[in-house]
């Protein structure tokens, strides 16, 4: 007798892990918490196939292009691409957040945490450099850029691919065993995560976890969806492709975990790699859009926490500022909670304080942030490759 599909697929495990670890964290808490280096030692594993990754990927793509012009549109179209996204992703999040008011509770009783490590490092001034040598991706996405560009103009370019394309099948292919361990990853983070936060600790916030997570799926199926459906791609089959993607970022909390293996998943579906190498690592840095809902949500709940009126004229400020300061919120630990302090400064009239209260649910917050991140630069890539005729057929992905 034939075992079941299912079992021969990396999904089924994974959801099997994450389950396994949130019985384990509710029942068993002080053994749940000291699985913790499972989740952080996967995570770190992956971190190390991102940069060759990236760079492989990026300068094969380039060199095997004979029109440098498109690499320089392509970027241009991204990065045009992500800040109408992500502007638009910011005033969703000011605007249920201001209907359906989420702060408009009691203080009494709510979790308080130190939040003083993050409002001590609040500035009122973005600052690119600081942003630059922190992201690490984008030190690599820029440096694989000038280097596709001087070899697709020498001589040997011919020859510099017939080394980069082996290389860089090597890599993906050194990455899909490391991809097994997935579901020890998931299930260390997720087992760490309810053992010691607890879903207790979920009550006293839980009308703000539910408005942020709702607000989020209304991004994805219907500002997300919409988007593709304009580009005659389904958002349903999109999910369904990235699944795998989805449950390693659940359960690890970290869109980075899935990095690698987004890249791969989207040049099964059709995308160029070219588009894949310059899209979702620039992404990383400048479309997350989860970040962002959350960030302009998590102000207008402080705010109204602490009864503050805003007026109309101050809401578009905050977007402004939020427009501005989001996008330091890549590639430093913490920078969510140090961005938000920051736009809180800026605004002077929301106490930075409030943070405190919302420390004890940014475990919970995390994971939608994270899995709106990672659904939006994939759909990103998928518009880009599709308005420069560089996407095949959607193709199912490949079993694991």
């Amino acid at each position: 007798m034939k075992a079941p599909k299912f079992f021969k697929h990396l999904t089924f495990y994974v959801l099997l892990a994450l389950v396994a670890a949130i019985l384990l964290g509710y029942f068993f808490p002080g053994i749940a918490v000291k699985a913790e280096p499972l989740g952080t030692w996967f995570i770190n594993v992956i971190k190390v196939f991102i940069p060759p990754i990236i760079f492989l990927t990026i300068v094969t793509g380039i060199t095997g292009m004979s029109n440098l012009k498109k690499v320089g549109r392509i970027g241009i179209k991204s990065l045009l691409y992500f800040e109408i996204v992500t502007t638009l992703s910011l005033a969703i999040g000011i605007i249920l957040a201001h209907f359906i008011q989420p702060g408009k509770i009691g203080k009494t009783g709510l979790p308080v945490t130190d939040a003083s490590k993050y409002t001590r490092h609040a500035a009122t001034n973005f600052d690119w450099k600081s942003f630059f040598l922190s992201n690490i991706t984008l030190q690599v996405l820029l440096f694989a850029i000038v280097t596709g560009i001087i070899l697709s103009l020498a001589k040997q370019r011919e020859r510099a691919l017939y080394f980069l394309e082996p290389a860089t099948k090597f890599v993906f292919s050194l990455l899909k065993y490391v991809m097994y361990l997935a579901p020890i990853g998931a299930f260390g983070g997720m087992a760490f995560t309810i053992g010691k936060f607890g879903i207790k600790t979920l009550l006293p916030l839980g009308k703000l976890m539910l408005t942020v997570y709702c607000t989020m799926a209304v991004f994805i199926f219907v500002v997300l969806g919409l988007i593709l459906r304009y580009y005659k791609l389904s958002v349903l089959k999109y999910l369904a492709a990235i699944k795998e993607e989805i449950l390693i970022v659940l359960g690890t909390s970290s869109s980075e975990a899935a990095l690698p293996s987004l890249m791969e998943k989207l040049e099964r579906l059709g995308c160029s790699r070219s588009v894949v190498g310059l899209v979702v690592p620039t992404g990383y840095s400048f479309n997350l859009d989860g970040t962002s809902i959350y960030l302009s949500m998590a102000t207008i709940f402080l705010a109204q926490l602490y009864n503050v009126q805003l007026s109309a004229g101050e809401m578009i400020a905050i977007l402004g500022i939020l427009m501005i300061t989001s996008k330091g919120a890549a590639g430093v630990t913490g920078s969510g909670f140090i961005i938000l302090a920051s736009t809180l400064t800026a605004i002077q009239k929301i106490p930075v304080e409030g943070l405190a209260f919302l420390l004890a649910i940014d475990k919970f917050m995390s994971e939608a942030r994270a899995i709106t991140n990672i659904i939006g630069n994939g759909a990103a890539t998928l518009v880009i490759a599709k308005s420069e005729g560089e996407l095949r057929p959607m193709q199912p992905p490949a079993s694991n």
